[in-house]
């Protein structure tokens, strides 16, 4: 009876839909890398998709009208859920869709200094000065900017320097880094809530991988206790970096944008 159930054909098109499918998930997933609703959305793809394409077919075959619009009518109903329950990681996920290569002829960019980033985090870390940079990619990071003390001032060294400096008022908050100018400093940013990462991390550090989660953002983090740097991209960090692992990654990251084209982001960066 179920001999010739599926046809040739039909497993064709079965595969080349389950292959699109699981190219786009798999994006999703990439996306969500680090985040609690990775495992969520990787049970409702065994779930959900391969057993709706399998349960369509075969209601197609037997004719199945009402079970098959039933089907038909969880879709939607299903798209929005997830919409609102993974709303934060669908936001990332976005993100990071702008920073595909086929995007980046349409974006016009700014040169960073990233010498004078890279001598300031050393000089902070020789003297165990606690800091944290971001610096701004494609997606704006206006909003945290309102949060804290406008600048609009030349990078320089020594000026990221006196505002870290123990003491003085903006040192415990972030500076932002828009181009080759400080937008501003004090700035707040959303802490991870990443279960992987250690629960010794310390505030700065848990806000320098949370601005990197909900923007593409870079960030530069010197630890006070130790006087380590690391590098926050993508909801990862990298730690333990000396001044010139920094330099490079930093400059790896930012490739593209020191010409004034668009961003080429390098692999061995993150």
């Amino acid at each position: 009876m179920f001999e010739n159930l599926f046809t040739g054909m039909d497993l064709v098109r079965a595969a080349v839909e389950i292959f699109l499918l699981f190219i786009f998930f798999n994006y999703i997933l990439c996306s969500m890398q680090g985040s609690r609703g990775a495992g969520m959305v990787r049970g409702f793809l065994v779930v959900f998709v391969i057993a709706f394409i399998v349960l369509m077919e075969v209601t197609i075959r037997f004719e199945l009208e009402r079970i098959r619009a039933m089907l038909q009518g969880i879709v939607p109903a299903l798209v929005i859920i997830l919409a609102v329950i993974f709303q934060p990681e669908l936001r990332r996920a976005l993100v990071r869709l702008g920073q595909g290569p086929f995007l980046f002829p349409l974006l016009k960019s700014e040169s960073v200094p990233v010498e004078e980033i890279v001598k300031a985090a050393t000089r902070l870390s020789k003297n165990r000065i606690g800091a944290l940079i971001a610096i701004q990619r494609d997606s704006s990071l206006g909003q945290y900017a309102e949060g804290g003390v406008k600048m609009d001032s030349e990078v320089s060294a020594e000026l990221i320097e006196t505002i870290f400096y123990p003491g003085a008022a903006l040192h415990d908050g972030a500076i932002i880094v828009v181009g080759e100018r400080i937008a501003a400093a004090g700035c707040l940013f959303p802490l991870t809530d990443n279960p992987d990462v250690a629960r010794t991390m310390g505030t700065r550090h848990r806000a320098g991988i949370g601005i990197t989660e909900e923007t593409d953002a870079v960030t530069v983090i010197v630890s006070e206790e130790t006087g380590k740097i690391s590098l926050g991209a993508r909801g990862v960090l990298s730690q333990d970096l000396d001044k010139e692992e920094l330099e490079t990654r930093l400059r790896d990251l930012f490739r593209g944008y020191e010409k004034g084209g668009g961003p080429s982001v390098s692999a061995a960066a993150l």
